[in-house]
């Protein structure tokens, strides 16, 4: 599936209108927490920043046939714990861009970064993000009961983990 896609390093020039555009699109963002902050380049600019020398992950998600910025996945690493927990924002939906960005984001991390665990998280109603995680093997670990309001709803948060047992 990653023949899809590939995962290139996260650069300035990725920091395009119509990325910040992907931010500021309410539907796209529905579920993330991104839906309360108002993007600008230079909101983009910082968080790009807060990754370069950092042990953490972000890279954009590029269609190998179009060569088409499509999205972005990012790894938080815990390297005391080698834990990482994976964020992804595809704007593009149903192409199969999320589950093959995922996919490849868990190899890199289980094979050359050798994080032990990875860990992520969604609201209970993003449907999508839920079949990735249960395509890609990963195992319910927890619900915390109620924790977000999306749309003036009480929704719970799910709580997905997969472990390398290859280390």
């Amino acid at each position: 599936m990653s023949r899809k896609i590939k995962l290139v390093k996260f650069r300035r020039q990725h920091i395009t209108p119509q990325y910040i555009g992907w931010l500021n699109d309410s539907e796209l963002v529905q579920y993330s927490e991104q839906r309360h902050h108002k993007h600008t380049y230079e909101t983009c600019l910082e968080y790009y920043k807060s990754f370069v020398g950092s042990s953490n992950l972000f890279y954009a998600v590029i269609d190998r046939d179009s060569n088409e910025h499509v999205g972005n996945i990012n790894a938080i690493i815990d390297t005391y714990n080698s834990i990482a927990d994976i964020g992804i924002l595809i704007a593009k939906g149903n192409h199969g861009y999320g589950f093959a960005a995922w996919s490849k984001m868990i190899e890199i991390l289980f094979n050359e970064k050798k994080v032990r665990k990875i860990t992520a998280g969604t609201m209970a109603i993003n449907d999508s993000m839920i079949k990735i995680f249960k395509k890609s093997k990963m195992q319910k670990e927890y619900v915390k009961k109620r924790h977000f309001l999306c749309d003036k709803k009480e929704v719970d948060l799910l709580g997905y983990c997969i472990f390398n047992d290859n280390i």
